[in-house]
């Protein structure tokens, strides 16, 4: 049963985190700036308008939820693995009155909150190279949020059945590595073959990305609610069948 004491590992983690957190946000903002100055700014001259945007303009909240789920998926499997197996912190705090599923609990929150902060120093950017004009994007933090919950939860699931680090390879090249690439998020999905297209919708990354790219564009529907209540819908059941896989697996 969760309580407020999964705000108390949650403050830990972040306490942790104050200690190297500019290296951290060095090496979560430095990969999509590239991509953003490469593709957007490179490859985008060669490249039309898209959806009445230009090039930059399409990736640029594409660049921004993708850094939310690799910050989140990052940290619920090398480093809650690393606290879990090596540093054996998970056991070391269910010693006081803070239960193991809040323990996990507490990982999911914090790797959600990680994500956005590590998204924002992304979001900041992007206005400063004037790629955010609609108020819509108001909303973003929203989007961020529910994408971080939802990828943090999905890897700690990985977390739950990885032995070793090296299981984590087949959850990044097989799942993260095809969702960023076909989601939407370089190229319109309407470009894919239908059999193609039909897949995407089966990767989670789709949903916010496109709602993401309609607050860009100043367009928000009541499709994109359904979207965002999917996606947390989506992360509850998924965390909460995490956290019973880890608390099955580090009590029983």
């Amino acid at each position: 049963m969760f309580t407020y004491r999964i705000f108390k590992v949650w403050r830990r983690d972040f306490l942790v985190w104050q200690k190297y957190f500019l290296a951290s946000l060095v090496a979560n903002f430095g990969e999509p700036l590239l991509y953003l100055f490469a593709l957007g700014y490179g490859l985008g001259r060669m490249v039309p308008e898209i959806q009445g945007m230009t090039y930059p303009q399409f990736i640029a909240p594409a660049i921004l939820i993708t850094t939310v789920m690799n910050s989140a998926s990052f940290e619920t499997t090398f480093s809650s693995y690393t606290r879990m197996e090596v540093q054996k912190t998970f056991n070391g705090i269910a010693t006081t009155p803070v239960s193991m599923s809040e323990v996990v609990g507490g990982e999911i929150l914090w790797a959600a909150t990680k994500a956005m902060v590590s998204s924002s120093v992304i979001f900041l950017v992007l206005a400063l190279f004037g790629l955010i004009s609609s108020v819509w994007v108001a909303l973003m933090p929203l989007v961020m949020a529910c994408t971080g919950l939802l990828f943090a939860s999905m890897g700690m699931l990985m977390t739950s059945f990885a032995r070793s680090y090296d299981h984590f390879t087949y959850y990044f090249t097989m799942f993260v590595s095809p969702m960023f690439l076909f989601s939407g998020t370089f190229f319109p999905l309407d470009n894919l073959p239908a059999w193609a297209k039909g897949l995407a919708y089966f990767l989670p990354l789709t949903y916010p990305v496109q709602v993401a790219r309609h607050l860009f564009a100043g367009e928000f529907s009541f499709r994109d609610i359904i979207y965002l209540g999917g996606m947390l819908t989506a992360a509850a059941a998924i965390g909460v069948f995490a956290v019973k896989r880890l608390v099955r697996r580090l009590i029983v």
